[in-house]
């Protein structure tokens, strides 16, 4: 890794700082660490960060060693973690557990964020626990101004697509809730059944799909995590 400047520390804790610490730089391993390679990706992931700032923390960490460019024979660029990267698994996911056992739940569910959350969503669903068969899934947030209010997950061929405008397919199932209860069903916070029961969540549609929600939702990798706080 280059030299660079920062707290004049040789302590290694100061020295891992002055890469990872500058603003949004562990959402962006984050991002490249859950499998996004391509810059509109990455973009998808942090979607309140500007392009420009993901090209400069990009290049910034393409300069410490973390990140490696990958350009594709049509001239496009993928991103992808070097060694030195993919060693970071270990720590941002335990900034995740940790976050996750000892920061209030109320914090988590203060920043919403549909188009983080569906995303999220969408590449963790467990896709081989759903049918062969095209599955099309609306989610409908009523209370969000119309951009941000109706997504569909498409599940097609061994994988997910998320759509944020209707793809035009016959729908299997539609949930509608609110962005915070779904977030706490995500975040492991609440439940399925427990959200329905209590009229917060309503799903119409196939069957086996709904009672099986649970299930294939997947869910965020830290929501297992046991809570210290609450």
């Amino acid at each position: 890794m280059q030299e660079r400047g920062g707290y004049g520390q040789f302590c290694p804790v100061s020295m891992a700082s002055e890469i990872l610490c500058s603003r949004w730089t562990t959402l962006v391993v984050r991002e490249l660490l859950c499998g996004s390679t391509r810059f509109n990706d990455l973009r998808r992931g942090v979607p309140k960060m500007s392009p420009a700032l993901l090209s400069k923390r990009l290049k910034e960490l393409q300069r410490s060693g973390i990140v490696v460019v990958r350009r594709r024979a049509n001239g496009s660029v993928d991103y992808h973690l070097s060694e030195a990267g993919e060693d970071l698994r270990p720590l941002i996911m335990g900034l995740g557990n940790w976050a996750q056992r000892w920061m209030e739940s109320r914090l988590s569910l203060k920043n919403l964020d549909p188009s983080l959350l569906m995303w999220d969503m969408r590449r963790h669903v467990v896709v081989k626990l759903l049918p062969e068969r095209r599955c099309t899934i609306q989610f409908l947030y009523s209370e969000l101004p119309a951009p941000q209010k109706s997504w569909w997950l498409v599940v097609e061929g061994g994988a997910a697509d998320l759509c944020s405008f209707d793809p035009g397919h016959e729908l299997d199932l539609l949930v509608r809730s609110s962005l915070r209860t779904m977030t706490a069903i995500w975040m492991g916070l609440s439940t399925i059944r427990k959200e329905a029961d209590s009229g917060e969540l309503e799903i119409e549609g196939d069957a086996s799909l709904a009672s099986s929600m649970q299930q294939w939702l997947g869910l965020s990798p830290f929501a297992h995590e046991p809570r210290r706080v609450q």
